[in-house]
């Protein structure tokens, strides 16, 4: 691990988020598409009910469980799947319906490290703006750092 999230504001509607994995890209790429994976990562490692069609035009729905006993909803369709390079989906919070982003995942591989850059687009600044106020860095690299941990308990040193 050690590694951090790296967020910048490539335009006024959009977010990147790099991060880089110890990891091959067909392993951190496959971690995205199941639901049996996705549960050891995904809402920062917190419990998670999780529904999920990997292919363009399916849905998903993911329901995180915090240890403060909220729960929190998100879902949203695959536009765009190319394996093991790129998924493109919809993203919204169910807490804050109507307000959908579109999220850009390019998965790079080199050494046998893989790049994460993810790109999320937003109708609005302001709601850009909102997101990255409300920690939207925070909960990406949380879930980030889970990811890392559960690529380590698959066997990847």
């Amino acid at each position: 691990m050690g590694e951090s999230v790296v967020v910048t504001l490539p335009s006024d509607l959009e977010v990147r988020m790099v991060r880089v994995f110890e990891a091959p890209r067909a392993l951190v790429f496959e971690a995205h598409s199941t639901c049996e994976h996705l549960k050891h990562w995904w809402g920062r490692g917190n419990p998670l009910d999780c529904e999920l069609e990997f292919r363009a035009g399916g849905a998903y729905r993911f329901v995180e469980h915090a240890p403060d006993g909220q729960l929190y909803a998100f879902r949203g369709e695959y536009r765009e799947i190319r394996a093991p390079e790129r998924i493109v989906y919809t993203f919204e919070y169910e807490g804050a319906p109507g307000h959908v982003c579109v999220a850009t995942l390019d998965f790079t591989e080199e050494d046998g490290r893989t790049t994460i850059s993810t790109v999320t687009r937003f109708d609005t600044r302001q709601e850009r703006d909102e997101l990255v106020s409300e920690g939207m860095a925070d909960g990406a690299g949380q879930s980030y750092d889970a990811l890392a941990e559960y690529l380590v308990k698959l066997g990847v040193s």
